[in-house]
C-alpha cells in the first residue's frame, strides 16, 4: 500500500497535523492549496483526495468518485481507520479489473464493459475471458476445458463451442463486436 498517495486539499491545518502524528507514514501525503493546483497534479493513480469544503466538511474520494462525506470534528484514529478501509477497498476494487482488447472485465460485478456499456456475465464466461487474459497464444479446445470446466481433455462434449458461441452472440448484440474470440488452427484467442 505504501505507493498509495493521500491528496489533501484546502486545509493546510489538517496537513500539518497529519504530518505531525505521522499517522499515515505508510503513504505518499500531498498538500494543495486549492482544487484547481490538485488538477495540474493529478496524474496519481493510486489516490485518495480528502477535500475540506467551506463548512469544514471533509468529502472522500477515489478517482472522481465521492466514498464519503464527514463532518467535523472527528476523532483522528477512527478517520485513520476509515481511510485504511477506504484505501484497501479501492485496492480490491482495482485488483478486481483486467482490461482485455479495449474491453475491461469486472471479475467482482462478473460484467464486462466497454466506454458507456456493460454486460453481465456468468461466473464461467469471466473464467474464461480471465484465461484469455493470461494468455497472449491461442488456447486449444482441451486446455480450456481443463482450465474451465476440470474437465479431462478426453471429454466428449460440446461446452466450450456452445458457450463461445453464446458469448459471442452476446457480445455482437450488446457492443456489436462480431470478432471477439477467434478461432484458428491452434485455438481460441481474443
Amino acid at each position: 500500500m505504501n505507493d498509495f498517495t493521500i491528496s489533501i486539499i484546502g486545509s493546510k491545518i489538517f496537513f500539518e497535523i497529519i504530518n505531525e502524528l505521522n499517522l499515515f507514514s505508510k503513504f505518499n501525503i500531498k498538500f494543495y492549496n486549492n482544487y484547481d493546483l490538485y488538477i495540474k497534479d493529478s496524474n496519481i493513480e493510486n489516490q485518495i483526495v480528502l477535500f475540506f469544503d467551506t463548512q469544514l466538511s471533509l468529502k472522500i474520494t477515489s478517482q472522481e468518485e465521492v466514498l464519503e462525506k464527514i463532518k467535523t470534528p472527528f476523532k483522528i484514529l477512527d478517520f485513520e481507520k476509515k481511510i485504511t478501509l477506504l484505501i484497501a477497498k479501492s485496492e480490491y476494487k482495482k485488483n478486481s479489473l483486467i482490461n482485455l482488447s479495449g474491453y475491461v472485465i469486472d471479475k467482482n460485478e462478473r460484467k464486462i464493459k466497454k466506454n458507456d456499456l456493460q454486460l453481465k456475465l456468468s461466473e464461467k464466461e469471466i473464467s474464461f475471458l480471465i484465461l484469455f487474459s493470461k494468455n497472449k497464444q491461442p488456447i486449444s479446445k482441451d486446455s480450456v476445458l481443463k482450465k474451465v470446466w476440470n474437465y479431462s481433455p478426453d471429454s466428449e462434449t460440446h461446452t466450450v463451442e456452445t458457450h463461445i458461441h453464446r458469448l459471442r452472440k452476446k457480445i455482437l448484440e450488446k457492443f456489436g463486436d462480431g470478432n471477439f474470440i477467434k478461432n484458428n488452427n491452434k485455438g481460441y484467442y481474443i
